[in-house]
């Protein structure tokens, strides 16, 4: 089985990525994905960097669980996250979630639903570099509003 999750500073290609998870397979109707990109402004501030840590094994269970979290609910063939870490820029890509199904709704719902969950529940910790200095980015009240319609609640909460 080809890997489902990748923690990486090196970029990804997004033809590469759903290629691979396609694969040939018959059942595979219908692919989603969302691609997150760094933003030059945040909280009316611009940004110039964004530093992503993250505590490498800890990281990937977690992501791995979700994956499997998404397959007890959904009727859903794969799916594949890749988040960046290190020093990004903006309209750098930093995060890949996609999902492949036999139809395009479970798709569709299964990469809302990762998405929303990874916002809450990944172990990762950005600090954007603005004209007043570093600062850590909190978590976002829509996060936990947006994870809360899957039955989710933010680790932190």
């Amino acid at each position: 089985m080809d890997a489902r999750v990748s923690i990486q500073t090196e970029d990804f290609d997004l033809s590469i990525e759903l290629a691979a998870l396609r694969r040939d397979d018959g059942r595979v109707g219908a692919v989603c994905s969302f691609v997150g990109t760094v933003r030059d402004r945040n909280d009316g501030q611009s940004v110039s960097t964004m530093e992503l840590e993250h505590y490498p094994g800890m990281t990937e269970r977690a992501i791995e669980a979700m994956i499997d979290e998404a397959h007890r609910r959904f009727d859903i063939v794969g799916a594949r996250v890749i988040h960046r870490v290190g020093l990004l820029q903006p309209l750098d890509q930093i995060v890949l979630v996609a999902v492949s199904s036999a139809h395009r709704g479970e798709s569709f719902q299964a990469c809302e639903f990762l998405m929303d969950y990874l916002k809450i529940q990944a172990p990762f910790w950005k600090k954007e570099q603005t004209p007043q200095g570093a600062r850590w980015v909190d978590a976002r009240v829509s996060d936990d509003a947006a994870a809360a319609k899957w039955g989710l609640q933010a680790s932190n909460a």
